[in-house]
Order: structure tokens, then sequence, then C-alpha cells
């Protein structure tokens, strides 16, 4: 059984470094495309902008990356202002640029998203202060809309954009044998919007012959409206995604 990874190349490439590692068979075939922001000057206005932050949420590891990737010269992180993180990946990017505080949801935690990082954020008071939110180009605003219900105030900046991907010969290859023998592989999907790009690519595809693992609960449901046959939920953990991958294969 091979897993076929479909993050973003970036993230795909680490998550297929730890899954052989651990002895699993698996392949990137990234599913979402991430470009840099069209304009740099939102970017550039959001750093000028961090000394009169209370917090700067970012959205996914590529979020930061993007965001430090067009730090204007001469500016630097604020050492008292506090970033806040979805999970584990998002947060260990921000540490590896020089992020000292940083808030996230508990390592115990059943789903690393923005819903579990409000339930301790909830309790502080938000009135008045002013929150900038790092994402990609679109995207949810669960957060965004529960800091406005507490009375803060919100800004978005698109540090990049994610579009639909381009395959090169050897992930469209990738992709067939998947189509041609759904049995030997299994997808493991960590965004709704991959699902959406592989039904594009594959218009009228039969898969209720296809198994996928999905990192929340709302992906799994996208999985399913697809019509893969076979779909098992895993926290977005490294751990808890090898143990339920050892499980379809036992």
């Amino acid at each position: 059984m091979r897993v076929l990874v479909t993050r973003p190349a970036a993230q795909a490439s680490e998550w297929v470094r730890q899954l052989r590692a651990a002895g699993f068979g698996a392949e990137a075939l990234p599913l979402i495309d991430i470009a840099p922001a069209a304009d740099a000057a939102p970017v550039a206005a959001a750093w000028a902008a961090l000394p009169e932050r209370s917090l700067v949420f970012f959205v996914s590891p590529n979020a930061v990356a993007h965001f430090f990737a067009l730090r204007p010269e001469g500016m630097a992180w604020p050492e008292d202002l506090r970033a806040a993180s979805p999970g584990p990946g998002t947060t260990l990017a921000l540490a590896a640029q020089g992020v000292a505080h940083i808030a996230e949801p508990p390592a115990d935690s059943p789903q690393f998203d923005s819903e579990a990082l409000w339930q301790g954020l909830r309790h502080e008071a938000w009135a008045g202060r002013r929150v900038t939110i790092v994402r990609g180009s679109g995207g949810r605003d669960g957060l965004a809309e529960r800091l406005r219900e507490a009375g803060a105030e919100i800004e978005f900046v698109a540090a990049y954009r994610r579009a639909a991907p381009l395959l090169a010969d050897a992930e469209q290859a990738l992709l067939n044998e998947a189509q041609a023998r759904p049995h030997e592989h299994l997808w493991f999907f960590s965004s709704s919007e991959a699902i959406d790009h592989l039904e594009s690519l594959c218009p009228g595809t039969d898969w209720s012959a296809a198994r996928a693992l999905a990192t929340h609960p709302r992906i799994a449901e996208r999985a399913r409206r697809l019509g893969m046959g076979r779909v098992l939920e895993a926290r977005p953990a490294r751990d808890a995604v090898m143990a339920c991958i050892q499980s379809i294969g036992s």
C-alpha cells in the first residue's frame, strides 16, 4: 500500500520522509500549489504595523514561510509580540524564525485547528485589541469571527496564493495508477481543498473502491461526498496518523 500525501509540496515531502522512515510506502502527490502573494505591499505594511498588534495568527507553515520571506530589510519581529498557531507544524515554523511567544492548542487536543486554538484564547479580554491573521488568498475565518465577537479588531494579510496543481508527468502517472489500482493506495488528506482539486482533475471518476485518511471531520465528510468508499479519521499528529495507517494495513 502506498500512501499518497496530498499536502503542498514542502509539507508533503516532509511527511513522505517521516512515513518512509517508519517503514511505510509513501509518495508525494501535492494537490494544492503554493505561490507567493501577487502583491507584496500588504505584507510589508503588516510588518510595519506589528508593534501595534496584540496577536498575529498564522494559519499554516506556508503562512509563516511566505510572511517572513517578505520581511522588509531592517525590520524584526517584536520580542514581546505573541504569535498564534493552529498546530505543531506551524509552531515549529514560527520557532525556526525566532518567535518566542506562541499560543497553540494543547498537545492532546482532539484536533489542531483554529477552533482548538480559540479554546485557549477565549478567556482573554479582546475588546479593542488588534489582531493580524496571516493566510493565503481566501480561506476560512472561524477564528476571526470569534475574535470579532469578543471585540477585537481584525486585519487579514495574504502572504501567499493557493491554487490548483499543475501536475508533472511523474505526478500524473502516479494519479493514473491510483485510479487504476485503488486498493494499492491510501489518500492522505489534510485539506478539503485538495479533494476539490482532485475532483476537478478526475471528473466522473468512480471513487467507491478508494480509501482515504483525513485529519479533520470536515475533510472526512468532503472525501465521503466525493464518493470514496472507506474514509478514516486521525488527529494530524504524526503518531496518530501512523497508527491509523498501520491499522489499515493490518
